[in-house]
Formats: structure tokens, C-alpha cells, sequence
């Protein structure tokens, strides 16, 4: 018996060398045990082991114990392929090692690189599904794993490792036996998620979807929201077309909840062709398939948001007004910002006031503040597609002909760029005019907005027609219009990885020798490649070869958007490597901003990835790292994005401190003070930035943005890149992109309203009417409240000074006072100390009893949980609390938000944390009660009336009764130059 004791193997290793097979069984045993502290030792006799491994004389046990020694020796020399191949020979033995102690961390290691060579060769020798090429010990070994994880209830594991070496036959088989959904929901967040290539991601969607149950009224689960996420995804009509049909004829109500659901995150061309395939229905079930129809335009949508949004308007104007009193109008930076600010407080919720009462600074707009200025319009009534034409009828150009009025060219450039973005995901129903419009502009100005215009509504279109128009617009060679027309483009091709329109694109920006026009064509090629994954690598690596730093920057947002919401390892491995070792700052700085549009769906990972960065030496890294926290945790009020932000609000650099704020007002987007301890000191510091007057105008600009973005859509909006449907909100990311490129281009910022989404419940019921009914939030109201809203300033009293009495004074009235008393003269007087001080005691004490009292008073006991009307605001964090009354009149057909994402088990998938997504919006409720009589609510009259007293003339010879409800720049005010310390970049680009 070996001792625990000895200092040395050598005895047992003798044994080896006996020619008796008995004594070499008994040595080979022994040294199973010696390894961990005589490895080294051990491995000068390593030949000799194996060559009893090899030694057909030798009993099968003596032979598998030899195998196995050879592994361990090996694992321990760090050779882990021998170490692996000698496992495999060790058979039993190598399984019955699993079972002792203190072997766990050999076995697991073996078991780790056993499963990555079953993957390898699954994945580069058997595309076709055979195994014939693998090892049959390696397979053995690979079934006991699946076998043990499923004994063992560890099914996500077993997925994992099924997924990856594509042995879909074991989901099968899991799901089987279990039934539950969620192991489906898993394979299918897994192979979306986790950077899997497209083909096989679609050849594992269309796998599960036969799989899952057909989802069915009030069912409770989140089914729904997982099929609606494998629809988006695949993008199939003729899988989405057969489920609606079959939901028709009896669960009528859960197919509109199916076509509200895919409107969500469903690319326009498919919505377009799923609408159209449609079959028309017989008479019971022709009105079904017409709402259906009418839903799938997204046009119902816009509408019920906009009403939402509207109703629940709770816009802070003193805010804007504090702003607009401390920054100059007259100063083109600071006149953007307050636009900016203005149109993100009020996007979409149609309301103009603030522009109705300062019209003599709406007037100071010049060049392209004006621009700016009218497209801000668009920002506001965006959605409101009905009346777009109205709205700006008198900014649009009238009948092509060039406007006499000096400057109209700003506002009508401004005007389509507003266009475009009222009807943003409205269909492409002003498209023809916006097309027409683009052809006979008049001047690069309007063309700019035209062409913005056009991409942004026509988005996904993939219409080859309009891409020629831009085209043409392109080969004019205009630095101002041809930028407009690269963004655009893209825009129209998006997500199409079309191979002619890419490499035209790549030739002329090659060709053209304006940095505006290279810029607008490398950011529209990346447009082209979203959520292309491996189809745009070739395509990027090209870009970031190139030596013009400018397509090296088109290379990075290729890249970034190609694989937009997997978080795939090499995609951010290679960012990382630009984000330092790039020449170009611009390059590095849109790398670093670029690793939120991989890492969306795991915010919580962004601020540890970036930490190092925000403290880089280049300040152009550091700003990066401020846009790549907020866009990435955006509305989330996650606490580890703060405090990396914070200190850089006192950043020694302009740009890097305009970065912090902007990212500050995106993170705390819809938080409340209970939720959020950072949101009070937030605003009071936006506040005191705006105002100081030494403060720099970029630094300025940023605290504006901040404040219109934490105020967004009137409180009521969220930036979400990731849809309510589960899958990438495409609007959401063009949006941001388009936004983050307001470093050159400061109108560009006004497509931050793209990713502007509403988060309120919007309950229908089965004939799409707005019935009035009430839901519960099962958590205290203050965590989800809206902000405060600001004090107004008081007015200063003017506070009456005592009298000033001199120290020789008070000592001669002393002395006459003691002279009298000593004479006993009773004399009266007007100072009795005594009293006062008794009066100053009840003072103090009442002034005590009221603090008592009131702090009595303010520290109620708060309800737990409040009852909110339809149409009420929701935010994500609240989905989570919201339940409907069992004994209510209405039940939402479906769950009100997804179940969250189970605990990830699997060793060889990547971790999937989701952000709070998914539920809410608009839900179709079933009644309970049909006997019983409904209320509903009716929806205001949006539009406006114009001004009683128009002061500023309009740039159309519309009167003002025919104008609508717009605010007209005034043209006959005389243009205010730029400040000579600031101009837009490259405005002399010619």
C-alpha cells in the first residue's frame, strides 16, 4: 500500500519495468493516484506508459489505466490535444475517473476540449448532418454528456452544445420529452444571439418552428412573443401568411395582436409582401382580413402612439425657456441646440407651443439653423402622416420653381427633410413626392433635404428606381447634396448586401475628392450591410485596409452593423483593436461608439468593456466611450454607466464633456428620483452648464442635448435598439447611427426621433376601439413617477433693515435706565426683555411643532401599488408589475411581456443577458363581459390652429388660414452671421 507520506514515485515507477503484468496493473493504478503531486516526476517515464498502452499483451484494464496516466501527465504538462486523445483510449476508465474526488477539475477540462473537437468537426467535415468522420470514442463520449445533462435536468447545457455542433435531432428529442417551450425559446434566443452564421440560423429557426405549439386566447405564457421574434427574424411570408390565416377563423383577436406585434420589428418589404398575401376572405371573415391588412400598413400603430403621446404630454417649457434666455439666438451653435432641444422634448407629441411664443427667436434662424429649425418641425409631428403636407405646406417647394425670398432655399431643404421624418415608418406613401421633389430641386440645399427625406421614409424599400434618382444626384458631384444622397441610399438598400450597389458606391467614393460626399457614401455602404453578419466581412475588411481614414471610418459602422445586436467575440475583439491602434482619431472614436450597437441586448457588460477607455489618454477615445454607454444603456439608469460618466462631465476637453452629458440624458431616460438618486443632480447640472456663460459653446450644446433627450417625446419615450417583438428595432439603429454622425453634420441629430419609443399600454379591443378600462402597477408609484416639474423663480422681497444703533448709544440708555431704577422711578419703557425672549421661545417652538407636523405628514405611509387608466404611461423597468384584474371586463390576449430570460447554464454558448424588452404597446384585449356596456375613448383633434396673429411671414404665398398649423421663419429678418469662433466642418467643402 503506497504511503501518503513518501517523498518520491520512483518505487512504484519500478514496477513498470516488471516483467509480471500483475505488478505493472498494480504500478499503473498507484500512479492514477500520484499524478497531482508527481506529475513531473511521472512524465520522464512518459514513454514507457505509452508503450504499455500499445501492448496488446496487456489485460484491456491494465491498458485503459495506462491511457489514462498518460492523459493526466499530459494535462499537467499543459499538452492538451495528447492529453485529449489519450482519454479517449482510457475508456471506462476515463469515466469512472469522473467519480473521484478531486479529479473534477481534469475531468472538466477534458470533457471542455472533447466537446470543442466534436463542434470542430461537426461544423468543418459534416455540413450534410453525418457523423461518419468522427471518432467513435469522441461520440461515445459526446452521448454520455448529452445523456447525463438531460438525467439531470440540465437541458439548457444539452442545447447549448446541440446548437453549436448542430445536432438538432437532441432539441428534438429534449423537447419531447419535457414540452416545455422555453427550452425552444432558448435554442431560438441562443442561435439569434450568439453570432451563429445566417444560413444556419435560418436552418435552425425553421427547424424549431414546427416545434412550437400553435399559441392560442389568454393562454398566459409568452409564446406568442416568441413566435412573433422567429417570424421577424426569418422574414418569411409564407410562414407568417398560414399562422394568421389559421388564427382567423376562431382567434381572430390574437391574429391582430400577431400583425400589431410583427409592425414592431418586422422590416417593411415583408410586412409589405405579407399584407399582399393576404388572401381577401369569404363574407364572415373579409372584415378580419382588411384590419389585418390595415394594421400591417404600421400606420395604426403611428396613430395610437401619437395619440398616446399627446395625451400624456409632460413637457417642463420652463426647462426650454431657461435655456433660451441664457444662450445667445444670434449664435448658430447655440440657436441648433435650443432647436434640438425643443423638437426632442416635443417629438411626437404635436404640440408647437414653444415655437408659438418665441417667434421673434424662431426668426433669428439663418442659413442652416433654418434648416435645422424647420426640420425640427418633423421631429415634432412625426407620426402624424395625415397631416404632414399641411403642416409644412408653406416651407415646401412650390412647383419646383426656386423661391425669390433670400434663404427659402433652408426651409425648403428643411421642410423634406421634415417630411421624411413625419413619416417614418408610415409607408412609403410621399415617397413618389419626395422622389419628384429630389429631380426638380433647385440648388444643393434642397437636394440635401430631399435626399434625407427620401432615405428616411422610403427606408427598406429596396427600390432600385429611387436608388438611381440618388444616384444621379450623387454624379453631380455637390459636396452638401451628394453627403445627403450616400446616407440615403443606403438607407434605401438596407439590410440588402446588394453587391452592384455596393461596389458603385465604393468606386465613386474613391473617385470624388469631397470628404462630406466619401463620408455619406461609407456610412450608406454600411447601411447596406445591416445584420449581414459574415456576408459583410469581406466588404469591411476591404474598408479598413484602405488608407483614406474616412472609409476606414465607413469600415467600423460596416462591421458594427453587420453583426448589430449578437455581441459577437470577434467582431468586438477587432473594434477593441481599432479603438487603439488606429492613426485616425475619428476612426478610433467610432470604433469605441460602435460597440453599443453590438452589445444592446447585453447593456450590463458595456460600462466594465469601456472603463479602460473612458480613461485613455486620447480624448477622441474617451468621447466614444461616453456615446457607447449611453446609446447602450439607454434608459436603463444603470448606476455603473453613471459613474463612469459623471467625472467626465469635468473632462478638461470640450467634446468629451458634451459626450458625458449626452450620454447622462439618454441613461436616465424616464427614471424618477426614487428610481435613479443620479437624476436630480443631473439636471440641476445641465441647468447650471446651459448658464454659465464661461462655459464652452460644445460643452453647452451637449447639456442642451442632454436636457431635450432625459425630456424626450414629452417623458414617454425610451430609446430601445432592441424592439418590444424581441428582434433589432431597425429604426432604433439607423437612427442612432445617423445621429451619432451630428459631429459633422449637426442636422443629422434630428434622427435621434427614429429610435424614439413610446412606452405606454394601448389597449384595443376586438373592433381596434380604445375602450376605457383600468390595469394595476404592483409597486410604489414614486419608482415610476414622473419628474417634478420645476419651480418657477421667485421673485425676490425686499426685506426692511433694522436700524443701525451705535455701541455708545446703547451704553448711554443703559446708564439712564440703571440711574432710574435706582431711583425708583417706575418709568415704562418700549424694550422688555424679559417678553421677547418668552416670545422668542413660543416662536421657536411653534416653528418646531409646524416641522413636526409636517414631517408627519410627508412620511405616509406610500401605497404599494396604484391603478392606472388605459393609455397611462408605462416604462420598461414597470412592464414587470403590471397585472390586469381577474375579475376585470378585459384580458389581454396575450402576455403582457415576455417571460425573462432563464439562468444561462451552457459552457460552450455565450451568455445571453437581456435587456428588459419585449411587452407592452399595444395590446388587443378580449371582453370578459360582451353584455355589459363599454366606454371608450375618443381621440382629440391633433392639428392646430395657426397663430391669431401671425408675426412672422411664411415662405409660400399660402395665407395663414390655409397654412395650418405652422410656424413660419421669418424671411425679412436680417440673417445673423456665425459667430467668427465657430463654423459647421468642411463648410467650405466645394
Amino acid at each position: 500500500m503506497v504511503v501518503p507520506s513518501q517523498s518520491s514515485a520512483a518505487g512504484v515507477l519500478a514496477l513498470l519495468s516488471e516483467p509480471d503484468p500483475v505488478f505493472k496493473q498494480h504500478a499503473l493504478k498507484s500512479l492514477n493516484a500520484l499524478v497531482p503531486r508527481f506529475w513531473a516526476e511521472i512524465s520522464e517515464h512518459i514513454a514507457l506508459v505509452e508503450s504499455l498502452y500499445d501492448n496488446d499483451d496487456l489485460p484491456k484494464d491494465a491498458r485503459d489505466s495506462a491511457a489514462l496516466l498518460a492523459s493526466k501527465v499530459y494535462y499537467f504538462l499543459g499538452e492538451y490535444v495528447e492529453s485529449l486523445s489519450f482519454a479517449l483510449g482510457a475508456g471506462n476508465a476515463f469515466e469512472a475517473e469522473s467519480r473521484v474526488p478531486g479529479s473534477e477539475e481534469y475531468v472538466e477540462t477534458v470533457m471542455s476540449m472533447a466537446i470543442d473537437k466534436y463542434i470542430e468537426l461537426c461544423t468543418e467535415e459534416q455540413p450534410d448532418g453525418k457523423q461518419d468522420k468522427v471518432d467513435p470514442r469522441l461520440q461515445r463520449i459526446i452521448e454520455n454528456i448529452f445523456t447525463r445533462c438531460i438525467s439531470e435536468g440540465e437541458y439548457k447545457q444539452a442545447v447549448g452544445i446541440a446548437l453549436e455542433s448542430r445536432r438538432l435531432d437532441i432539441i428534438s428529442k429534449i423537447y419531447e420529452q419535457v414540452k416545455d417551450t422555453s427550452i425552444l425559446s432558448y435554442a431560438m434566443e441562443a442561435v439569434i444571439d450568439s453570432g451563429f452564421s445566417l444560413s444556419y440560423r435560418d436552418t435552425v429557426l425553421r427547424f424549431l418552428y414546427p416545434l412550437f405549439p400553435r399559441p392560442t386566447t389568454g393562454d398566459g405564457s409568452a409564446l406568442a412573443h416568441a413566435l412573433t421574434r422567429l417570424l421577424v427574424t426569418l422574414g418569411d411570408p409564407s410562414l407568417t401568411v398560414p399562422l394568421l390565416v389559421s388564427l382567423v377563423p376562431k382567434e381572430y383577436l390574437l391574429a391582430y395582436q400577431f400583425a400589431f406585434d410583427l409592425v414592431e420589428g418586422g422590416a417593411r418589404d415583408y410586412l409589405d409582401l405579407v399584407r399582399t398575401q393576404l388572401p381577401v376572405g369569404a363574407d364572415h371573415t373579409k372584415e378580419v382580413y382588411d384590419k389585418i391588412r390595415r394594421i400591417l400598413t404600421g400606420q395604426e400603430s403611428v396613430k395610437l402612439y401619437l395619440e398616446f403621446l399627446k395625451r400624456n404630454n409632460h413637457v417642463d417649457t420652463l426647462i426650454l425657456k431657461h435655456t433660451k434666455d441664457s444662450l445667445e439666438p444670434r449664435s448658430s451653435i447655440y440657436h441648433t441646440a435650443l432647436t434640438l432641444q425643443n423638437a426632442f422634448m416635443h417629438s411626437g407629441t404635436t404640440s408647437d407651443l414653444f415655437l408659438r411664443e418665441n417667434l421673434e427667436w424662431l426668426g433669428l434662424a439663418s442659413n442652416w439653423s433654418k434648416f435645422s429649425a424647420t426640420a425640427g418641425l418633423g421631429v415634432i409631428h412625426k407620426g402624424y402622416y395625415e397631416q404632414g403636407m399641411t403642416i409644412l405646406g408653406p416651407y415646401l417647394p412650390q412647383n419646383g420653381n426656386e423661391s425669390s425670398i433670400p434663404g427659402a432655399a433652408y426651409s425648403e431643404g428643411g421642410a423634406l427633410y421634415a417630411l421624411g421624418l413625419i413619416n417614418a415608418g408610415c409607408g412609403t406613401e410621399v415617397s413618389e413626392y419626395l422622389r419628384e421633389a429630389l429631380r426638380t430641386a433647385q440648388g444643393d440645399v434642397v437636394q440635401h433635404g430631399a435626399a434625407l427625406g427620401l432615405g428616411i421614409a422610403a427606408m427598406g424599400s429596396k427600390n432600385m428606381e429611387t436608388f438611381e434618382d440618388l444616384k444621379n444626384i450623387l454624379f453631380m458631384d455637390s459636396a452638401v447634396a451628394g453627403e445627403a444622397s450616400g446616407y440615403a441610399m443606403g438607407l434605401i438598400m438596407l439590410g440588402t448586401a446588394a453587391e452592384g450597389p455596393v461596389r458603385e458606391m465604393l468606386s465613386y467614393a474613391r473617385e470624388t475628392q469631397h470628404e462630406k460626399i466619401i463620408r455619406g457614401l461609407a456610412i450608406g455602404i454600411a447601411f447596406i450591410f445591416y445584420g449581414r453578419q459574415e456576408e459583410a466581412n469581406q466588404t469591411a475588411k476591404e474598408l479598413l485596409a484602405e488608407t483614406d481614414p474616412i472609409l476606414r471610418y465607413g469600415g467600423v459602422y460596416t462591421l458594427a452593423l453587420a453583426y448589430a445586436g449578437t455581441s459577437n467575440n470577434d467582431a468586438v475583439r477587432q473594434l477593441l483593436h481599432i479603438a487603439v491602434s488606429d492613426v485616425s482619431d475619428d476612426v478610433r472614436r467610432a470604433a469605441v461608439t460602435s460597440l453599443a450597437f453590438l452589445l444592446f441586448k447585453n447593456p450590463s457588460q458595456v460600462p466594465r468593456i469601456v472603463q479602460l477607455l473612458s480613461e485613455s489618454y486620447n480624448p477622441h477615445v474617451r468621447c466614444g466611450a461616453t456615446l457607447a454607454l449611453g446609446i447602450a444603456c439607454a434608459g436603463t439608469g444603470m448606476q455603473d454607466a453613471i459613474e463612469i460618466l459623471e467625472p467626465m462631465t469635468k473632462d478638461s476637453v470640450d467634446f468629451v464633456r458634451q459626450g458625458a452629458f449626452i450620454a447622462l440624458g439618454m441613461v436616465l431616460l424616464e427614471q424618477s428620483e426614487a428610481s435613479s438618486p443620479s437624476l436630480a443632480s443631473t439636471r440641476a447640472l445641465y441647468t447650471k452648464i446651459v448658464a454659465d456663460k464661461h462655459e464652452d459653446p460644445m460643452a453647452k450644446l451637449g447639456a442642451a442635448l442632454g436636457q431635450g433627450l432625459i425630456d424626450a417625446g414629452g417623458r414617454n419615450v425610451t430609446i430601445n435598439l432592441q424592439s418590444r417583438a424581441g428582434s433589432r428595432n431597425t429604426n432604433a439603429i439607423v437612427g442612432m447611427v445617423l445621429f451619432c454622425q451630428f459631429w459633422y453634420w449637426y442636422p443629422l441629430a434630428h434622427c435621434a426621433c427614429l429610435a424614439f419609443e413610446p412606452t405606454g399600454i394601448i389597449g384595443l379591443d376586438g373592433d381596434l376601439k380604445v375602450p376605457k378600462f383600468e390595469f394595476i402597477s404592483n409597486a410604489k408609484p414614486s419608482l415610476f413617477a414622473y419628474p417634478p416639474a420645476t419651480a418657477p423663480p421667485k421673485k425676490e422681497a425686499v426685506i426692511k433693515v433694522a436700524t443701525a444703533v451705535l455701541s455708545t448709544t446703547a451704553k448711554v440708555k443703559a446708564r439712564e435706565k440703571k440711574k432710574a431704577a435706582a431711583e425708583g422711578d417706575a418709568m415704562d419703557t418700549d424694550e422688555k426683555p424679559d417678553v421677547k425672549t418668552e416670545g422668542d421661545g413660543d416662536i421657536e417652538m411653534k416653528t418646531e411643532g409646524t416641522s413636526k407636523a409636517s414631517t408627519s405628514k410627508s412620511t405616509k405611509k406610500e401605497p404599494s401599488s396604484e391603478t392606472l387608466p388605459n393609455l397611462s404611461r408605462v416604462t420598461p423597468a414597470q412592464l414587470a408589475y403590471i397585472s390586469f384584474p381577474s375579475d376585470g371586463k378585459y384580458q389581454p390576449v396575450r402576455a403582457v411581456t415576455a417571460k425573462p430570460a432563464s439562468t444561462r447554464t451552457g459552457k460552450t454558448i455565450k451568455q445571453v443577458e437581456e435587456k428588459a424588452a419585449g411587452g407592452g404597446g399595444i395590446l388587443i384585449l378580449v371582453d370578459r363581459r360582451p353584455g355589459e356596456a363599454a366606454e371608450f375613448i375618443q381621440f382629440e383633434t391633433v392639428i392646430q390652429p395657426p397663430p391669431a396673429e401671425p408675426v412672422l411671414t411664411a415662405t409660400s404665398d399660402a395665407t395663414p388660414s390655409e397654412s395650418g398649423p405652422h410656424i413660419a421663419l421669418d424671411e425679412n429678418v436680417p440673417e445673423a452671421d456665425a459667430p467668427s469662433s465657430f463654423e459647421y466642418p468642411f463648410d467650405n467643402d466645394s
